[in-house]
């Protein structure tokens, strides 16, 4: 059995073959390419005809395979006309327009109530707010709108010409009511927007179909199923967590964001929980994954670039040596608004520490040393906050996904929350996008059978918590 698993990140994606053998799971990457959002005027967007061209290649460097699952990131959307065609390119979830325009919904409905519903508190980009900063732009485009499909449906589509609403993704939109795990009436008629352009809402392991007749032909590539995996990148990353049965554990799923929680039968929507800014978000089979959303890598990656435009072309590893050099004793709050747009980030973070009357970074060194010490108080902050609205008493931290390529991070994790730090596995997106394909095709029974078969797969590194 070959399966194949498409994983959007913000700034690349990549095609990963995967097969069972011997009792574990072997992966081999075989296309990766950048994710570019494009800035036209005052409005930035997702060039989604080219992902979707770098699927295609994907599909023919795979040859024959037995299914296809696509994960992306949230919140962004496609339109789509009576016909079935796209209006126009989604606008990245980036775009400054939301943070604008977006929090005038909230005189429709007040934000602690769209958190009791929908159990997502306020990010300007949360879909609720793109489409009313939408309604007042552009109200032609949802006027002309006949269905509203999240990215990875969106991408499914283009392959099935099937319209789905997984339920991980849909969780993310701050238009689904957490608890019937259905649209909400009220919001959408806060918003004004018509119930008919969206799809009813499934859970994970759903066969959409095959790829077109069409598509097989123009790629010269068997009929395949396309399944609908946990779409959302961080569901299959906590699905494949791989955590023992009654571990208490909290998990990081650490890539462009960091996001920190851990999973729950049941939402929790109170005002503890919403001044905590826990989000309630949908696992692939029905579960909640209630964690915190906070700014994560993307603040180094973006550093990296500014550096680079400036001519200095440093690499992660540099950025890190620079970092542990450095004895700048600043932290800011990683979750300022300000952090969030492309641009100067440098000049950003030592606006902030003149503001907060902490040092102000001299040195690229120091800028770096900033980040790094910011995001572990960060997640020792958030740590205590789950720990404090759950009532769970959490005995590890399970770092998944790029980011524990960064020693430093992981270290630093263990040591600002005093717990140890399981990091592993580094492709913990891709294996959940795959664990969902091997139990919707029978070859592995449930998720606690992933995970152990990912346990077995895969290292884990430990990083044990130093005294302060």
């Amino acid at each position: 059995m070959k399966i194949l698993a498409f994983d959007f990140g913000a700034s690349s994606g990549r095609a990963m073959a995967a097969t069972l053998e011997n009792g574990k799971i072997k992966m081999e990457e075989i296309h990766r390419f950048s994710n570019d959002p494009v800035q036209i005027g005052d409005t930035f967007y997702w060039d989604v005809a080219r992902l979707y061209h770098e699927i295609k290649q994907g599909l023919m460097k795979a040859g024959a395979v037995d299914s296809v699952g696509i994960d992306t990131w949230g919140v962004d959307f496609g339109l789509l006309d009576e016909s079935g065609r796209l209006i126009g390119n989604p606008r990245n979830y980036r775009d400054t327009a939301y943070a604008e325009i977006g929090p005038g919904f909230f005189d429709k409905i007040p934000e602690e109530e769209v958190y009791q519903i929908s159990g997502v508190p306020y990010l300007p980009f949360n879909t609720v707010y793109q489409l009313y900063t939408l309604q007042q732009q552009q109200p032609w485009m949802l006027k002309s709108a006949k269905t509203l499909l999240m990215m990875p449906d969106l991408f499914g589509y283009f392959l099935t010409g099937v319209k789905n609403a997984d339920f991980s993704n849909v969780s993310t939109t701050s238009l689904m009511n957490v608890r019937t795990k259905k649209w909400d009436e009220k919001l959408l008629k806060a918003l004004e927007l018509d119930p008919a352009i969206l799809p009813e809402i499934h859970l994970s392991g759903r066969v959409l179909g095959t790829i077109t007749p069409k598509l097989q032909e123009e790629l010269m590539i068997p009929e395949t199923k396309v399944i609908s995996v946990g779409s959302h990148d961080t569901a299959s990353a906590v699905l494949a967590v791989p955590a023992a049965p009654g571990e208490e554990t909290a998990f990081i799923s650490c890539g462009t964001w960091s996001l920190l929680g851990c999973e729950m039968d049941a939402p929790i929507t109170d005002d503890a929980a919403r001044e905590a800014r826990l989000s309630n978000e949908g696992g692939a089979y029905g579960n909640v994954r209630f964690l915190r959303n906070i700014m994560g890598l993307w603040l180094i990656q973006e550093t990296k670039r500014f550096f680079k435009k400036q001519g200095k072309d440093y690499s992660f590893e540099d950025l890190k040596n620079m970092a542990l050099e450095s004895t700048i004793s600043s932290v800011i709050d990683v979750d300022d608004g300000r952090l969030s747009p492309p641009g100067n980030m440098p000049e950003r973070i030592r606006t902030i520490c003149r503001e907060t009357n902490q040092p102000v970074p001299e040195t690229d060194g120091d800028v770096m040393r900033v980040i790094y010490y910011s995001l572990a108080a960060k997640y020792k902050e958030a740590v205590a906050h789950l720990a404090n609205v759950t009532g769970k008493k959490f005995t590890a931290l399970r770092m998944v996904g790029g980011g524990i390529q960064d020693t430093l991070l992981c270290q630093l994790s263990a040591d600002a929350t005093g717990l140890p730090v399981y990091a592993g596995p580094i492709e913990a997106t891709v294996l959940g996008n795959i664990a969902v394909q091997l139990i919707t095709l029978g070859a592995v029974q449930d998720v606690q059978e992933a995970r152990k078969l990912i346990a077995d797969s895969f290292p884990v590194k430990t990083y044990l918590p130093r005294e302060k």
